[in-house]
């Protein structure tokens, strides 16, 4: 199975840091957190990587090439800027890196990649959020389902501290998106352009056919959405309690 990894948007909250660097590259540790994501898709048997470039691309795409171990291949297929690694570094990985633009939509950016992905179910997520999610029972319950798209339903990290009464456990009952999709390839169909964006028209449609289901996800997650949380996943990987570290 391969997964798909959206890299190309601008960062805009991070501040100065995605300035010179796009988010997906924003270390925690030594490592991109694009990194961690690959990691945790590797550690449940997926090798196979699409990444969907954007703002900054080449920036991206000097890490992979940087640290791969051999050369990669470069070419362009309709103008689109594609980047080749098979067997990337020690880790067994086989990676696409495609340019898809600065401004397309996540819609687009999928869409874009249609070649790569094939005619099999695959996974994609967001190039900045990290999460013990067990990949392997989250494939297995789309397939249980039998729709065409399951996303990873988490709930957002409280920013503000919770109330307690009488030693009652607080409740929570919002739930979002928290990337981590099962697709089939199927859900292509559902994107009109690169305009379009993967959150609204084509999920809403897949919701109304009731062939979207959500996995809820009871452990951790975070997304890397400003500087505060990279600062926070940083604490929790330098005190060697990090949860999304699901690999050896």
């Amino acid at each position: 199975m391969k997964a798909v990894i959206l890299a190309g948007g601008y960062g805009t909250r991070m501040g100065n840091l995605t300035k010179s660097l796009p988010k997906p590259m924003l270390r925690i540790g030594n490592k991109p957190i694009i990194w961690h994501i690959m990691k945790t898709y590797s550690s449940f048997g997926i090798n196979d990587f699409i990444i969907c470039t954007g703002f900054k691309y080449k920036k991206i795409e000097s890490y992979f090439i940087k640290n791969c171990g051999h050369k990669a291949v470069v070419s362009y297929i309709k103008k689109k800027r594609i980047v080749e690694i098979k067997n990337y570094n020690s880790e067994g990985w086989n990676i696409v890196l495609v340019y898809t633009g600065n401004n397309t939509n996540t819609g687009g950016r999928i869409k874009k990649v249609k070649k790569y992905i094939g005619k099999e179910t695959f996974c994609l997520t967001y190039g900045d959020g990290v999460g013990d999610i067990d990949i392997k029972k989250l494939i297995e319950f789309h397939a249980r389902k039998k729709v065409l798209a399951t996303v990873t339903a988490v709930h957002p990290t409280e920013k503000f501290g919770i109330i307690q009464f009488n030693g009652e456990k607080p409740k929570r009952k919002d739930w979002i998106n928290g990337g981590f999709f099962v697709l089939e390839p199927e859900v292509l169909g559902y994107i009109k352009n690169d305009s379009t964006v993967w959150e609204e028209g084509p999920l809403t449609d897949l919701t109304k056919m009731k062939m979207l289901a959500a996995y809820r996800h009871m452990g951790f997650w975070q997304c890397m959405d400003t500087a505060k949380d990279r600062k926070e996943l940083n604490v929790c990987w330098m005190m060697g309690k990090a949860p999304w570290k699901v690999w050896r």
